[in-house]
C-alpha cells in the first residue's frame, strides 16, 4: 500500500508541476531594444509548401533592415531553389543558397551553411514548411534583451479532422506540456527546431553542431543539451502572437517515422532528463495497465481513475493555448495510444535506421 501511494503522490507532483509551470506571460513588450537577426531554414523537397513559409515570413512584424532570411537548398530533387528564387525575387532580405560542402550530414549540415553565411549575430531557426505569426522575431527579440543565450518557442499543428492529425495534435500538446513545465522549473531536455534561437557567439562557443553528431535527427534537442552543459542562460518565448503553425503528417506511416526519428533523440539526454521522462511515461504506463492488478490490491483502480480524471483536467485547460480542441471521449482513446506509442515509437527509434527526407 505504501508503494502504492507513493506512485499516486509523485504522479499528482508531475501534474501540479505542468498545472503550474505551462502557462503563457501577458506579451509582447513594445520597449525592447531591437536586434539584427538572421533567419536560417533549411529546405529539401519542398517546392509545394515552401510559398506559406516565404508568405509567413514576409508578414513579420519586425523592421526589414534588421533581419534577414537565408534558405538553403539542401540537394533537393525537386525545383525548390528554383521555386524560392522566384518567390523572394522581389524582397530586399532574403536569400537563397545551395548546401555544398557540408560540414555534417543531415539537416544540421545545411543550417550549418546557412549559419556560416549569416551576417547578423542572432540566429533564429524554422523549417520549410512552417508559418511564423507575425509577432516571432519580436518575442524572440524581446528575450534575448533578457540576455538569453538559447531561446525556444511554441509549435503547434494546425488541427485537421482525421485521426492521424488528432493523434499528432494530442502528442503534440503532451510533449509543449511536458519541455516547457519542466524548463520553467530549471530543466530544460527538449526544444522544436520549428521555432528555436541563440546567440551566434553561444552557438559557437558550445561547439555548434560538432558534438551533437551521436544521431541524424535531434538536432535541436542535442544542441540544447549542450547549451544545458555549457551552463548557458535559456528562455522561453510563449507569446500567442509568437507560434509556428506547420501541418501534421497525414497519414499513419509517416507519422511513425517521424516520431520514431525523433523519440530515438532521447538517448541521447542527459542522464538526469532521461530520469524524470522515463519515471513519468513509466507511471502512465503502469497506471493505464492498472485494472489488470486489481485482484492484488483493490487500490490499483483508484490510480486507473486518478490517471484517466487528471488527463481529461489537464489537458482540457490547457488544450487551447495551442489552438487545440479535444472532446472528452478524445482525450480518453488518444491517451491510451499516446502511452502506447511512447513504447512503439522509442523501439522504432532505437531499431530502425533513419534518415532526414
Amino acid at each position: 500500500m505504501a508503494i502504492l501511494l507513493l506512485l499516486a503522490t509523485t504522479f499528482l507532483i508531475y501534474i501540479f508541476v505542468f498545472l503550474k509551470y505551462f502557462k503563457f506571460p501577458t506579451g509582447i513588450e513594445a520597449n525592447s531594444e531591437l536586434f539584427d537577426i538572421s533567419v536560417v531554414i533549411a529546405a529539401k523537397n519542398e517546392a509545394g509548401t515552401i510559398a506559406n513559409l516565404v508568405n509567413s515570413l514576409s508578414k513579420l512584424d519586425y523592421p526589414e533592415n534588421r533581419f534577414e532570411v537565408i534558405i538553403i537548398d539542401d540537394d533537393s530533387d525537386d525545383d525548390t531553389f528554383h521555386r524560392v528564387k522566384s518567390l523572394i525575387a522581389d524582397t530586399n532580405n532574403f536569400s537563397v543558397l545551395r548546401a555544398l560542402d557540408k560540414k555534417y550530414k543531415g539537416k544540421r549540415g545545411a543550417l550549418q551553411v546557412g549559419i556560416e553565411k549569416s551576417k547578423y549575430p542572432y540566429i533564429l531557426i524554422t523549417d520549410a514548411d512552417c508559418s511564423p505569426q507575425p509577432g516571432w522575431i519580436k518575442a524572440f527579440n524581446q528575450k534575448f534583451n533578457g540576455g538569453n543565450d538559447f531561446v525556444f518557442g511554441l509549435a503547434p499543428f494546425f488541427m485537421q479532422n482525421n485521426f492521424v492529425n488528432k493523434l499528432a495534435c494530442f502528442e503534440n500538446l503532451w510533449t509543449h506540456i511536458l519541455s516547457f513545465s519542466l524548463a520553467n522549473t530549471g530543466l530544460p531536455y527538449s526544444a522544436a527546431a520549428r521555432s528555436f534561437g541563440f546567440r551566434e557567439e553561444a552557438f559557437y562557443q558550445i561547439g555548434g553542431y560538432r558534438n551533437t553528431m551521436e544521431t541524424i535527427s535531434g538536432d535541436d534537442d542535442l544542441l540544447l543539451r549542450e547549451a544545458v552543459k555549457h551552463k548557458m542562460k535559456i528562455g522561453l518565448v510563449t507569446d500567442e502572437d509568437a507560434k509556428v503553425f506547420s501541418y501534421a503528417k497525414n497519414n499513419i506511416s509517416e507519422y511513425l517515422k517521424q516520431k520514431s526519428r525523433h523519440t530515438s533523440t532521447s538517448n541521447y539526454y542527459l542522464f538526469k532528463h532521461k530520469l524524470l521522462l522515463g519515471y513519468w511515461h513509466l507511471l502512465n504506463i503502469l497506471f493505464l495497465f492498472s485494472p489488470v492488478l486489481i485482484i492484488f490490491n483493490t487500490f490499483w483502480s483508484v490510480l486507473f481513475l486518478t490517471k484517466m480524471l487528471f488527463d481529461i483536467f489537464l489537458i482540457k485547460i490547457k488544450m487551447k493555448k495551442l489552438n487545440y480542441s479535444f472532446g472528452i471521449f478524445e482525450i480518453l482513446y488518444l491517451q491510451v495510444i499516446y502511452d502506447l506509442m511512447i513504447i512503439i515509437n522509442y523501439l522504432l527509434g532505437s531499431f530502425v535506421k533513419s534518415k532526414w527526407k
